[in-house]
């Protein structure tokens, strides 16, 4: 077996996957960044939800707001759900396991919060009763969805955002997630912040 060849393979279809994609990534990544500036600007937070490796990424999304993404600067309040693993497994118990997002939204949201809600695989009944807990709290939503799942873009309201990423894997979709968090980390700091002298 070639390492090699696989590895290059990789590498290549990954960078093809996100010069592609900068085009149609663009406009929604910056609506959406403007959507949670908006929200912080007015003391709310963001909360951020995803199965598996989603969630993986729901929690760097929220470490890079209440730490620190390049800059130091001012923790900004986010919050990830499902890291708890006592309360998820309480609810799954006591209530239903595709309720885990949403009790806790509907404990924890408010009017005027944002929910990240990731998915880079196909339809996932806890992220969309998570996004009806969502519009139900008056929560905004900003859906990072994928073709594989057409139900969650379908339950958006006016207002909410959905940042739909394509690509022939679902790995890429993870790197074109984890891009499109980065990005948004990045001009969350911009917008509230400023500019930072390079190093």
């Amino acid at each position: 077996m070639d390492y090699y060849q696989i590895i290059s393979r990789n590498f290549q279809t990954t960078i093809e996957t996100i010069a592609l994609s900068v085009d149609s990534l663009a406009a929604p990544i910056e609506l959406a960044s403007q959507l949670m500036v908006g929200a912080l600007l007015d003391d709310r937070k963001i909360i951020a939800c995803g199965n598996g490796v989603d969630g993986a990424l729901a929690q760097l999304f929220t470490i890079n707001l209440m730490s620190r993404f390049e800059h130091d600067r001012p923790a900004l309040p986010a919050l990830t759900l499902g890291t708890d693993g006592y309360s998820v497994t309480a609810i799954a118990q006591s209530s239903n396991v595709n309720d885990i997002y949403s009790r806790q939204l509907r404990a924890l949201g408010q009017v005027g919060d944002v929910l990240l809600c990731i998915n880079s695989g196909g339809p996932a009944s806890q992220l969309l009763r998570a996004v009806q807990a969502a519009h139900e709290r008056e929560m905004r939503v900003v859906a990072l969805s994928n073709t594989a799942d057409n139900e969650l873009g379908n339950l958006l309201q006016a207002g909410d955002v959905e940042i739909r990423c394509e690509a022939p894997r679902q790995p890429h979709i993870v790197e074109l997630n984890t891009m499109t968090i980065h990005c948004l980390c990045e001009l969350i700091e911009h917008s509230l912040f400023g500019n930072y002298e390079q190093d």
